[in-house]
């Protein structure tokens, strides 16, 4: 394994019985960059979170975090990490600064060193005037903050984030990600999964996960790059009745609601026209159309309309 490499995965898989959970996923991660997993609930990014961390044993495949297997030396592999779940791994009838005692205490933080990085960690976090606050009485915001303090209380190399914002109201998930930036600016290689779209924006690169297999990997300005065909967007009247129109096209590749707007995926500017009849012909208003560029979950809806092709054309014939 390279040096100037975080984490490398080659052929990943786990299975469970009969299932499968993770299929064959490969990637690199450089030190110092944010990885983000992409995908819905159940596509597998737990799952591979769990055997990087060396907590599941891989069924096949390899896997090494800063340097160590995580099959063979998953000790060394839990040394070097932090881990922030989505639960937030907290004690509720402990105050915050007893969690951080804690967890510096599990992490064998030295006793010099004790008190200037609970001081950092508490002012990082925001919570100066709250160590003698119970943890049950903080906000979901405050407590998602001590949650990555006591995560990183031990200054690890390598963070693993598992949906850490899951619940968090929109300004308080971006401020999360100030500090995860910050802390990618001191060195610190950062795997994340979501689900939020706008969240996979803040990575470097993306890996996105579906039916536990890995469907696609780049930065985000690549992904909406390769994104095949144009896309449009869509004002119309009876949005749900345009869609149900639009998707009987033969030239429409995607068609997706997105609030009471519409994107359509189509080869070739021409057939923007032909949009634009099919809806007047069936007595549909429209506002506006306009090609616009891809967002992420435009990108991840026309890779998995892709995926899932095929399977349904064998079901239909």
């Amino acid at each position: 394994m390279s040096a100037d490499k975080a984490i490398e995965v080659i052929q990943l898989t786990q299975k469970f019985g009969k299932f499968t959970a993770v299929d064959h996923v490969s990637f690199e991660i450089p030190r110092g960059e944010i990885f983000g997993l992409l995908g819905p609930n159940g596509a597998g990014k737990t799952t591979t979170i769990r055997m990087l961390c060396g907590i599941l044993t891989p069924t096949s495949g390899e896997a090494r975090v800063m340097g160590f297997d995580v099959a063979r030396q998953s000790e060394e592999v839990k040394q070097r990490i932090g881990y922030m779940s989505q639960k937030f791994s907290l004690y509720n009838d402990l105050t915050v600064q007893e969690n951080l005692d804690f967890y510096a205490n599990l992490y064998s933080v030295p006793r010099e060193k004790f008190a200037s990085r609970l001081k950092e960690l508490i002012e990082m976090a925001g919570l100066r005037g709250h160590e003698k606050q119970l943890v049950a009485s903080l906000s979901g915001a405050w407590r998602q903050r001590l949650a990555l303090a006591c995560a990183i209380v031990h200054e690890p190399p390598m963070l693993f984030l598992d949906e850490p914002t899951a619940g968090v109201d929109p300004v308080s998930r971006r401020e999360f990600w100030d500090m995860i930036y910050n802390l990618a600016g001191q060195g610190v290689s950062v795997l994340a999964t979501t689900h939020y779209m706008d969240e996979a924006e803040f990575c470097n690169v993306i890996g996105m996960m579906y039916r536990s297999r890995l469907i696609a990997l780049d930065d985000p300005d690549s992904l909406k790059e390769k994104m095949r065909g144009m896309l449009f967007e869509i004002d119309c009247r009876e949005p749900g009745r345009a869609e149900e129109i639009l998707k009987d096209l033969p030239f429409t590749h995607d068609v997706a609601l997105h609030g009471v707007l519409l994107h359509v995926v189509v080869s070739a500017e021409k057939e923007k026209r032909e949009l634009e009849k099919a809806l007047q012909s069936n007595g549909i208003a429209m506002k506006r159309i306009e090609r616009v560029l891809p967002s992420l979950e435009d990108v991840f809806v026309s890779l998995v309309e892709d995926e899932d092709r095929p399977q349904m054309r064998e079901e239909i014939e």
